[in-house]
């Protein structure tokens, strides 16, 4: 190799090794202490009739799609909470959560989308439009889901909004999925009701 040559190559590897790891495993900073989850209020245990919802997951904005908890600081400006990550998505705990209080409230089987083998007499869809912390004013949690049910074979049935709200009494990743929590169960309760009651 030429002089020039083993030059050319030394700069190559100084400035690659200047850019820092090209691949880094696990991300950067410290692990959170703790990760978030949500979890269905206690029902007692019910036998299961009527036809089967498929519960599909949640559609919902790029702030949502992340394993942090965003914090709405104006009505144009979205922050995150630090030191705090949910242990899934929350489209993903959601739908959980979702399926578990709606066969609960109305007594009917409830299929995600691993369930491919069973057809679904009808179908719960929607949007996860607001999961997280609001400052703008007394902080509070807030949840609104956008729902639509469809019937297999003859399209649209129905559609309505459910919105929940809870007041934090720390800002702390804890407290705050304590609050989501409590939201989320009252938004997926007030949706199972709303199943059951049409025809």
């Amino acid at each position: 190799m030429t002089p020039i040559a083993r030059a050319a190559v030394l700069t190559a590897l100084l400035l690659v090794s200047a850019c820092g790891p090209l691949v880094q495993i696990g991300g950067g900073g410290d692990p959170p202490d703790s990760l978030l989850t949500l979890r269905a209020e206690a029902s007692e245990a019910r036998a299961l009739t009527g036809k089967p919802l498929l519960v599909t997951m949640p559609s919902a904005p790029g702030a949502l799609r992340t394993l942090r908890i965003p914090v709405t600081t104006e009505a144009t400006e979205i922050a995150y909470l630090p030191k705090a990550n949910w242990v899934e998505q929350p489209v993903v705990l959601f739908q959980r959560l979702l399926g578990e209080v709606v066969q609960a409230r109305t007594g009917r089987p409830v299929l995600d989308e691993r369930n491919v083998d069973i057809g679904a007499a009808n179908r719960l869809s929607g949007r996860l439009v607001e999961f997280g912390l609001d400052v703008r004013g007394a902080p509070q949690v807030r949840v609104r889901y956008d729902a639509m049910v469809s019937a297999t074979g003859t399209g649209y049935v129905a559609s309505r909004s459910f919105e929940a709200t809870r007041p934090v009494s720390a800002e702390t990743g804890p407290a705050i999925a304590r609050a989501l929590n409590e939201a989320a169960n009252e938004v997926a309760a007030s949706v199972g009701d709303w199943i059951a009651s049409q025809p």
